[in-house]
């Protein structure tokens, strides 16, 4: 996102959430390219974020505008995380 960009949204709780998954899909994608423990502990505190600011994310939204997005993305983004604890050779659920 621009920076020009954040200056129009408003500060709401459904903002923070998506902000929240953006984060963690920035953190995410480092740990898929470098896995180190450092990498994936990083990526773990920002799910523990995301999740946090998902769950407040309705209190904020009009008619629970943005909520099912934010919701989406985290579950792709615990769904790529999952995949580096996933034993090698053995297939994802």
């Amino acid at each position: 996102m621009k920076h020009y960009e954040s200056s129009l949204r408003t500060n709401s709780t459904v903002d923070q959430a998506q902000d929240s998954v953006t984060k963690l899909h920035n953190s995410v994608t480092q740990a898929l390219s470098h896995p180190t423990e450092q990498m994936i502990d990083q990526a773990e505190n920002s799910l523990e974020h995301a999740e946090e600011a998902v769950r407040h994310a309705p209190e904020g939204s009009v008619g629970g505008h943005g909520v099912d997005l934010a919701e989406e993305r985290l579950a792709e983004e615990k769904r790529r995380l999952a995949s580096l604890d996933a034993p090698e050779g053995k297939a994802q659920s």
